[in-house]
């Protein structure tokens, strides 16, 4: 029996994963959960999995036996006896130091979050490095793209490899120019046309800012440089990723949306096992188009492309910048169209080449963080 800890249970991914798990019957068993704050959810799940200890950010719940309650919060929840598989559905890169330390003892990570690898892919990187062996066995990706470009990679060279596609919705603007877009509300950007996710990674899907936090995930989960990472729009949302090989060939992961299916597929890899998920026919699928992403469409796609090209410690401020203008324009102390320039600005002020550690990147997100809140006050 495989031993889970999921952080961020109560998220839409984490009760995704709990419901696989049910679902999977006596394979797997709960060890670890943790959540922002308390909630009924939260409340439910602990009483629905006794043998898991808990961690939230808002203190031990009063009912809660003291034996249950993880003192080290994510870390200890990622390195506990039992534990063989961490689930990573945490929002921001509240997770960074867990996932290290969990990768560094031994167990398995599957990331269902992107900014992980956007602030500490290079730290990432080192411990896959010492540890050898199948990465994306120790580093499953649970995001849709990545899963499929995991998928179609299995059995094959990476250095035949001409190219990963990444697929995105274009978002509820999807066919409006960017200079359209000033006025437009919190409500139509939340408006998502395909999945239903929370409001910063909708904002997120808006501006096309995700599909950058993606191929720079690709560049750490695959060894690939940015140089072979791609982007296209499809609507449609049914061709998860593509790959590209050097023979002229392509593979593609194809499915109606639904995240059960990535979450169970990194639970139970090699394995493929009957899934909750509803099964679909081609016939389902409809007329699938493409057409390019266009930079002029999506300028903050475009800004975090280049800064993370450029690299150093940007991925650290790009996500912090990203986070503080998404909060900005969801309260309305800031125009849509102002994100993708509030997050170069913020890579003008304090992008640098050297790649920070663990400790450089807290301080950096913070500093980062504390500025932007006191400007847009």
């Amino acid at each position: 029996m495989t031993g889970v800890a999921i952080l961020g249970a109560t998220g839409s991914i984490g009760r995704q994963t709990l419901e696989v798990i049910a679902a999977l019957g006596d394979r797997f068993s709960v060890r670890g959960l943790a959540a922002r704050r308390h909630s009924e959810a939260f409340s439910a799940q602990l009483a629905a999995w006794p043998d898991a200890m808990a961690w939230s950010a808002a203190g031990p719940p009063a009912d809660l036996p003291p034996r249950r309650w993880a003192d080290g919060g994510l870390v200890e929840l990622a390195t506990a006896d039992g534990v063989d598989l961490v689930v990573v559905a945490t929002t921001g890169m509240a997770a960074l130091e867990a996932v290290l330390a969990g990768l560094r003892s031994g167990r398995r990570v599957a990331l269902a979050n992107k900014e992980t690898l956007v602030t500490g892919g290079h730290l990432v990187e080192a411990v896959l490095e010492t540890l050898g062996g199948d990465r994306l066995d120790r580093l499953r990706p649970i995001d849709s793209e990545h899963s499929a470009i995991w998928q179609c990679l299995v059995g094959e060279r990476t250095d035949a490899v001409t190219r990963l596609v990444l697929t995105a919705s274009g978002g509820p603007f999807r066919g409006r120019s960017a200079t359209s877009l000033a006025s437009v509300t919190p409500a139509e950007a939340l408006a998502h046309p395909t999945w239903r996710m929370g409001p910063k990674i909708t904002i997120d899907s808006a501006t096309l800012v995700n599909k950058a936090f993606e191929a720079i995930e690709a560049k750490w989960l695959y060894a690939i440089p940015y140089s072979k990472i791609d982007a296209v729009i499809h609507p449609q949302s049914v061709v998860h990723s593509l790959v590209e090989f050097r023979d002229g060939s392509y593979k593609a992961q194809l499915g109606l949306p639904d995240m059960r299916l990535p979450i169970q597929y990194a639970l139970t890899y090699p394995e493929r096992l009957p899934s909750p998920a509803h099964s679909s026919s081609p016939t389902d699928w409809g007329t699938l188009s493409f057409t390019p992403l266009a930079d002029t469409d999506y300028p903050a796609y475009a800004t975090v492309r280049a800064a993370a090209d450029t690299g150093g410690n940007r991925g650290a401020v790009i996500n912090a910048a990203d986070e503080i203008a998404v909060e900005a324009f969801l309260d309305g102390r800031l125009a849509f169209s102002a994100i993708g320039p509030t997050i170069a600005n913020a890579v003008e002020r304090w992008g640098a080449d050297t790649e920070p550690d663990l400790g450089a990147i807290v301080a950096l997100d913070r500093e980062v963080r504390d500025a932007l809140r006191a400007e847009m006050a």
